[in-house]
């Protein structure tokens, strides 16, 4: 027998695909990407998700990119969101559809998860378990090993393929159960269960839900979420400030030619910025102050920086003389804080 266990990049789904590999049952440990998920960061040194599958399951982790089709989801979820921008019903449900499509062409008779009844408020709680069942099309085909005792018989269970006694009844939120399953597995080092979704963070959903209002919503511009300060100017231009050198490089390598990247003169310490959109020159100033308030002045009252643009330039900016193309010389004093306010995303 084989089955699919869903790899999230916690301790869960690692323990879920263990307890039913231990039973000797085949475990094909399988991670849908997908552009709002963090990986875990406290993993031992030189270790990463794939590394800690290998160790731990004795199995190489497969991954299959689902961004687009769950873009498309994330544009009117079927059963809404959760406390910020995350359709964790919906999520679930996509990626078990995309599960169960493999049945055939990898011989795999059920799917395994690392879901724990009463964990999570939205996607957890034992109706939403059951809809995430029945709307993937696993009715029967699902288990869930760690709460499995709280739940209904599977088709794995009722068939013998799995031995129900030896899976477990972990409810709620605490995580002490997990933990000592974990040990006696010697299962070491593995992930904390904080900040594995974007989607659930109150700001970078502020920033999603701007991208979507202005038909934006694209792989590119969700990366560049992930980075800078973000500035909505108008309906149709954004500014991002890099906060590091790590940011200003990143922000400098997905500029495209149709975008402006403000980069501080050669005596001014600050950050690069990257405008996008349609800019005229009142933008281009109003960026150039923008940026010059995260510049360090040494006592100046102004800030130069130059504009770089690899398209053409554009016909006119008024008092700015794109006539002479880009770079362009620009000079500003800093935003205020309150109109800093007014922008930020």
């Amino acid at each position: 027998m084989k089955a699919i266990a869903m790899i999230s990049g916690g301790l869960d789904s690692i323990l879920a695909a263990r307890i039913v590999k231990e039973q000797g049952i085949k475990v094909i440990p399988l991670n849908f990407k997908i552009p709002f998920c963090q990986r875990k960061k406290n993993f031992r040194p030189n270790q990463d998700l794939a590394t800690f599958v290998r160790n731990n399951l004795g199995e190489e982790l497969k991954e299959i990119d689902i961004s687009e089709d769950f873009l498309n989801l994330l544009l009117e979820p079927k059963h809404g969101f959760g406390s910020q921008m995350n359709p964790c019903i919906d999520c679930k449900i996509l990626m078990l559809k995309q599960a169960k499509k493999l049945f055939d062409s990898w011989q795999v008779q059920f799917v395994i998860t690392g879901e724990v009844l009463g964990q999570r408020p939205m996607s957890q709680h034992r109706r939403a378990l059951e809809a995430i069942e029945k709307e993937s099309g696993l009715e029967g085909l699902l288990l869930r090993p760690l709460c499995a005792r709280f739940l209904a018989e599977t088709i794995p269970e009722k068939e013998g393929w799995v031995r129900r006694q030896e899976l477990f009844n972990i409810s709620g939120r605490s995580r002490r159960a997990q933990i000592a399953l974990a040990r006696s597995f010697n299962i070491l080092d593995f992930p904390n269960a904080a900040g594995g979704c974007l989607l659930t963070d109150k700001q970078f959903s502020s920033r999603l839900q701007d991208l979507i209002n202005h038909h934006s919503l694209n792989s590119r511009n969700i990366e560049l979420l992930k980075i800078g300060r973000h500035f909505r100017l108008n309906p149709s231009a954004k500014l991002i400030v890099g906060r590091n050198e790590a940011e200003n490089l990143e922000l400098e390598k997905l500029a495209r030619g149709e975008d402006y990247l403000f980069i501080p003169g050669e005596e001014l310490a600050g950050p690069a910025s990257l405008g996008m959109g349609e800019f005229n020159d009142e933008l281009l100033q109003l960026s150039c102050a923008i940026a010059t308030r995260y510049c360090d002045l040494n006592g100046e009252k102004t800030a130069k920086l130059v504009c770089y643009r690899k398209g053409p330039a554009l016909s006119s900016f008024g008092s700015i003389d794109s006539s002479k193309g880009f770079p362009l010389a620009l000079e500003a004093m800093p935003a205020s804080e309150d109109k800093l306010e007014s922008l930020r995303l």
